[in-house]
């Protein structure tokens, strides 16, 4: 196997290798931010008839212009429309007829005057401005038109979206369907929540991985699926490993190193898997993996709780956004300026957990204090990841330097690392 790799070429590997699911109808209100499977192309005109902007008088134009409130016009008003009626006849000169927002225009109107500026009278209305003349009326199709393309595939759904999709009537849009992704802790050191005197008492260690991984994969868009947690023997790791067929991705955390108990890449190997690569170059997080087993995509993170998170920001996330139909799986880089000097002695591509903040220089990023990979609080804390490039030890205050931020709800075909 060749040397550790560097992190984008990593990504782009595990990118090539995940596959996007399968689409599938669901429930409207079950799709928000699934992504869309195919165009959307309106079967109607959206708003289907003209319709009124205000509740007041649809008239005609040429009756309503000029009027004043030292020379009203008054018009007969010969019917009474509310919202889900539909006009009876049409207006002809002089006449007018009683609207409401959303009612449909009727026949020979073309204006529709606010009743601020009527009398609001039944039998007669008195109209004392003509500022809504040819005002006031939404067109037929003046959203959408009738065989548009109004959403395209591999649009995210969002609120609006549901919206739009539900003034077409699609009740069950076609969505790409989520990946399954099976999670799985390892460890004698560690145990779940539900065991909390030991790990108040010190004798054992909570498995925050477990319950961070779970949060980001469902954040990310997949649906997580908890294996547990295994011990450090082969045995235990293969009987957990064995729980996660039918998902369509794996991820494990901690085992994949060098030491004496680190089972994770010969269990995998054992029920078949294959391992195309295992270290990179870069802190947090070089013991990175990832192959597969029994068919399913394999990404193996640290244990360190830091090293986790950054892996999965870099890695995994962008493998269940490609998964779950997304165009642009990454997040965005941006270039702030260094709010400190930053120095680093290792030859390794570094991801420092930072803050930016808005100045009259813009925007800049201080770290959040000490990076060691064992210090969750540290991205507790941070909003930004700082890519300082392999090699470079110094990085003076002021200097120009890649952010990923990680409240960005922007996204990228490609990495910013």
């Amino acid at each position: 196997m060749s040397g550790p790799l560097a992190a984008a070429e990593a990504a782009r590997r595990i990118l090539d290798a995940v596959r996007r699911q399968p689409a599938l109808r669901v429930p409207l209100d079950d799709a928000l931010d699934d992504v869309l499977a195919e165009d959307i192309v309106s079967p109607l005109d959206v708003p289907a008839w003209a319709n009124s902007a205000m509740d007041g008088y649809a008239a005609r134009r040429d009756d309503v212009a000029g009027a004043s409130e030292q020379r009203p016009v008054r018009l007969r008003v010969v019917e009474h429309i509310p919202a889900g009626a539909f006009p009876s006849r049409t207006i002809g000169p002089g006449e007018s007829a009683r609207i409401f927002t959303g009612a449909p225009i009727p026949s020979g109107a073309d204006t529709v005057v606010r009743q601020e500026d009527t009398d609001g009278g039944a039998d007669t209305v008195a109209i004392v401005r003509d500022r809504d003349a040819g005002g006031n009326v939404r067109a037929a199709g003046e959203d959408i038109r009738r065989g548009s393309t109004v959403l395209t595939a591999g649009t995210p759904l969002g609120p609006a979206h549901l919206g739009v999709l539900a003034s077409l009537a699609i009740a069950h849009p076609l969505v790409f369907r989520r990946p399954r992704v099976a999670i799985l802790g390892g460890g004698d050191e560690i145990v779940d929540v539900d065991r909390p005197e030991e790990i108040l008492a010190g004798r054992k260690i909570a498995s925050s991985n477990t319950h961070t991984l779970l949060a980001l994969v469902r954040q990310a868009g997949g649906e997580p699926v908890n294996l547990g947690i295994a011990r450090d023997t082969p045995e235990s790791l293969r009987e957990h490993l064995g729980r996660a067929m039918g998902c369509d991705l794996l991820v494990t955390s901690a085992g994949i190193s060098v030491g004496e108990h680190d089972h994770v890449r010969a269990a995998l190997e054992s029920l078949g898997g294959a391992l195309h690569f295992w270290r990179l170059r870069m802190r947090p997080g070089a013991p990175v993996g990832f192959g597969e087993v029994a068919g399913i995509p394999w990404i193996g993170l640290p244990g360190n709780p830091v090293s986790t998170m950054v892996t999965f920001e870099l890695f995994v996330r962008p493998a269940i956004r490609k998964m779950s139909g997304h165009p642009r799986p990454f997040r965005r880089g941006t270039t702030v300026r260094a709010g400190e000097p930053i120095s680093l002695a290792p030859r390794l591509q570094h991801f420092l957990r930072a803050t930016l903040r808005d100045t009259p220089d813009g925007p800049e990023a201080r770290l959040t204090g000490p990076q060691g990979s064992g210090i969750l609080t540290s991205m507790l804390r941070a909003d930004a990841l700082l890519v300082i490039p392999e090699g470079r030890h110094e990085t003076p205050a002021g200097a120009p330097v890649t952010a990923i931020r990680l409240d960005d709800p922007g996204s990228a075909e490609e990495p910013a690392f």
